[in-house]
């Protein structure tokens, strides 16, 4: 659905409608309204300002989610810059990357992460005067002494005006890629001379994920730094929600927040959705979720079981969409997925797909190829014309992903082209197979690769983390193989189960594959 009457649409506009409707609670509980948090917005950006950045510039920022990262985003997006944040557990070599590549001119980071990101800003030749110490909490609102060749974001902020800056003009975020294939590289939008605010495009996408303007309240736990979570977050901000922030909440504090805040609206990868599932049912009776309007999910495929009880659960108030950093590209409701299991949705608004052979030839409606989108905001990759190239067809994007679209127009998603096992010359999407293992009980997650074989080019083999009290033992991996005879056909089945402590996942709830070796095979082929 979409904004509601009479809503106020826009930051600007929500903080002068109604300056004491919560906009923020922090992680250790403090709040904040909307109009105090516009007066900080305000000296941010003059502070920015008076830092000598203009339109074009960049400030990147290593942080937890916290009260920081609305402000830098609110106050780069009405000063013409970049924003740049990236990851709080990278290491010294990352950051100097990020923040050379980048070209970011002030770099903020949390006061626990100096010793690490210290020596990357020395390299880039950050003065102390544009590296700004964040301290969380409530104290972090009050000047303080910095650590020598740092600057207090507090007290920078102390002493400007909290006047509304002159010529706003909307800014935008500057992310980088994950980088499995190479060092990340950053997604550039070019700035537009449109006033601060959503634009329609975003507005568009939020309507169809279910989350309208309002006085509602979105929880916001997923990872601010990777470009789903951050853009949900800035959007409640544009939409007048209040913002329940949480940093690594554990499975069942999901729930508690839900119910103590009473959320209506969250966004989260579908390993959070399979966790919670899997959090006996005595335990989920305990928490009243019932307020909840819009669960959205993206970044990863969800088995079809684990969205099915999903929905079961929470009642048809799941919403899925597929994108990359580089752009939206589709989204379906519950009773959209209910009806076609398995789609990811149709097009967004401004995204035309199209799905192409291995010659960049379009196929027919039903059959497998890559997915290729025209993004509605186009984008370049900083500093890389040749990736930008390569990754393009004809002005369409792909981020690697296999899949068909109906007779209908209904996108679904096979598998990334670089994870396809092809075993005896038979292609094996390992979604597929995943998607049969986690529905076992006695799975906790899992993660299908393809490993060298002499006979048949690959293997199917499965790592499996099992739940808490069932042995990793062969008795069990013949369990499983015989779970899988009874949904695949016998090339699917997983030649080779393997059973760990966990399965390495990204933040963004993406299995990384590049860090799972089977068998003693070395790195998995498609990592």
């Amino acid at each position: 659905m979409g904004a509601e009457a009479g809503t106020e649409i826009g930051f600007g506009a929500v903080a002068a409608a109604h300056p004491d409707r919560t906009a923020l609670v922090e992680p250790d509980g403090t709040t904040l309204s909307y109009g105090d948090l516009a007066a900080r917005v305000h000296r941010l950006a003059h502070a920015l300002a008076g830092l000598g950045l203009g339109p074009g510039d960049c400030v990147a920022a290593m942080l937890p989610n916290s009260r920081a990262f609305f402000e830098l985003r609110l106050a780069t997006g009405r000063s013409g810059l970049y924003f740049t944040p990236f990851s709080h557990h990278f290491t010294t070599a990352e950051v100097t990357h990020v923040v050379a590549d980048s070209g970011a001119r002030v770099v903020v980071v949390d006061a626990s992460l100096l010793d690490v990101a210290g020596p990357a800003l020395d390299a880039a030749g950050i003065p102390a005067e544009r590296r700004l110490v964040w301290r969380a909490g409530q104290a972090s609102q009050e000047p303080a002494v910095p650590p020598p060749g740092w600057t207090d974001y507090a007290s920078l902020l102390a002493a400007d005006p909290a006047t509304p800056p002159p010529h706003p003009r909307a800014g935008a975020v500057m992310l980088y890629t994950s980088g499995t294939t190479g060092r990340p590289k950053a997604v550039r939008r070019a700035l537009s001379e449109a006033p601060p605010g959503p634009s329609p495009y975003e507005l568009d996408f939020m309507a169809r994920v279910g989350v309208r303007a309002g006085a509602y309240t979105q929880l916001c736990a997923a990872p601010l730094y990777h470009a789903a979570p951050g853009l949900f977050a800035n959007m409640a901000m544009q939409l007048g929600h209040t913002a329940v922030i949480a940093e690594r909440p554990g499975t069942e504090d999901w729930l508690e927040l839900i119910d103590r805040h009473r959320v209506d609206a969250l966004f989260a990868v579908p390993t959070v959705l399979h966790r919670l599932l899997r959090l006996p049912a005595e335990v989920r009776g305990q928490y009243d979720v019932s307020s909840l309007s819009a669960v959205v999910h993206g970044a990863a495929p969800c088995p079809p079981e684990v969205k099915r009880r999903a929905i079961d659960w929470l009642g048809p108030v799941l919403y899925e969409f597929y994108a990359a950093t580089e752009g939206g590209v589709s989204a379906a409701d519950s009773a959209d997925w209910l009806a076609r299991p398995g789609t990811v949705g149709r097009p967004l608004a401004g995204t035309e797909v199209r799905i192409l052979d291995g010659d960049g030839r379009p196929v027919a409606a039903g059959e497998t190829g890559g997915v290729y989108f025209r993004p509605a905001v186009p984008f370049a990759y900083h500093k890389d014309a040749e990736k930008t190239e390569r990754s393009m067809r004809d002005g369409y994007f792909t981020a690697g992903d296999e899949g068909y679209v109906d007779e209908d127009g209904w996108l679904y998603l096979r598998d990334r082209r670089t994870d396809l096992i092809i075993s005896g010359g038979v292609n094996v999407y390992p979604a597929e197979v995943e998607a049969v293992l986690i529905a076992h009980p006695d799975v906790a997650d899992v993660a299908v690769v393809g490993v060298p074989d002499a006979e048949w080019g690959q293997r199917v083999a499965a790592v499996v983390q099992s739940e808490p009290g069932i042995p990793g033992d062969d008795a069990f991996a013949d369990r499983l193989a015989a779970h899988c005879r009874g949904a695949l056909a016998g090339f699917k089945v997983p030649r080779v189960i393997e059973f760990r402590e966990r399965v390495p996942r990204s933040e963004a709830g993406k299995v990384l594959r590049r860090e799972i070796r089977v068998d003693g095979a070395g790195p998995v082929s498609g990592a």
